[in-house]
């Protein structure tokens, strides 16, 4: 049982890690843009949810009559139109189909990596919490902590409309967990534990609100409402873990003279991994 319970995990996480590199895609904006609604090629992106889940590929790029590439002897090239690269590696959205082969799908970045990353994830969390009710909590939780950890990477943003409502489903259903029998956490702790990392990030910001955004704020309510459940060490190990490891990144790009002091570096990752490892932790030690 305890085997198929990892297995069935792993697909769980597999399963919904093919859905996050088409809304990554989209999320993956500056502020002030609108996410996108069509994919690297042009297509206007469809399916359920107003075109937010589906898997990362466009398939209207598949039935796209190949249009002729020009070279740079053309006249009529229009060198902004020339896909750029896009984001990893995918052409840059434009106005219609992009030149290719019949067939060609347009995918978006991550196609392969995330569905693996999501799956791993999900598999180490049955290992660790075996089947106690907040399983189910991780579970939920970790596509949309994948999800935002692209995001992040990828324009150091951290939405709104997805940090907030984690924070308020973690909440609600580590409740739901702690009045099934067999959990192992504390519910009145795990919000309390939202509510001082919220604050301690939002004193962070206030003194340094260049070396801090507001939406690592923001992740912090629902980072510290899942590392609160296995009590106090867990969260200050959470924290202190996230920490740690985005001071080693900056650390390494001075050495490797990529960034300076000043640069800024997406810190929702490492706030995310080092919550994932004390929650593995923890879920260890309550065995």
């Amino acid at each position: 049982m305890y085997a198929t319970l990892i297995v069935v995990a792993a697909l769980w996480g597999a399963g919904t890690g093919l859905l996050l590199p088409r809304a990554a895609y989209r999320l993956s904006v500056e502020p002030a843009d609108p996410w996108r609604d069509a994919c690297p090629a042009g297509h206007p992106l469809t399916g359920p949810a107003r075109g937010w889940l589906g898997l990362p590929g466009c398939a209207a790029c598949a039935g796209a009559v190949p249009v002729p590439a020009r070279t740079a002897d053309d006249p009529s090239a229009d060198p902004s139109a020339v896909p750029d690269g896009g984001l990893d590696g995918a052409p840059a959205p434009g106005p219609g189909p992009s030149s290719g082969t019949p067939g060609a799908v347009a995918r978006f970045g991550g196609f392969v990596a995330v569905p693996l990353l999501t799956a791993l994830v999900c598999a180490a969390l049955a290992a660790a919490t075996g089947p106690r009710p907040e399983l189910a909590v991780w579970l939920l939780v970790t596509p949309f902590a994948v999800l935002l950890a692209l995001v992040d990477s990828r324009v150091h943003r951290l939405p709104d409309q997805l940090t907030l409502p984690l924070a308020a489903a973690a909440a609600v259903l580590l409740g739901a967990a702690a009045l099934i029998p067999g959990s192992a956490g504390s519910w009145p702790t795990a919000l309390l534990g939202g509510l001082v990392l919220g604050f301690v990030y939002a004193v962070l910001f206030l003194i340094n609100p260049n070396g801090m955004g507001f939406g690592d704020v923001k992740l912090a309510l629902s980072l510290g409402v899942v590392l609160g459940w296995y009590g106090w060490l867990v969260l200050f190990a959470g924290a202190f873990a996230g920490f740690l490891l985005g001071a080693l990144y900056g650390f390494g790009l001075i050495l490797l003279r990529r960034a300076n002091r000043k640069s800024a570096i997406p810190f929702g990752p490492f706030m995310i991994v080092g919550a994932l490892l004390a929650v593995l932790l923890g879920a260890l030690a309550a065995l």
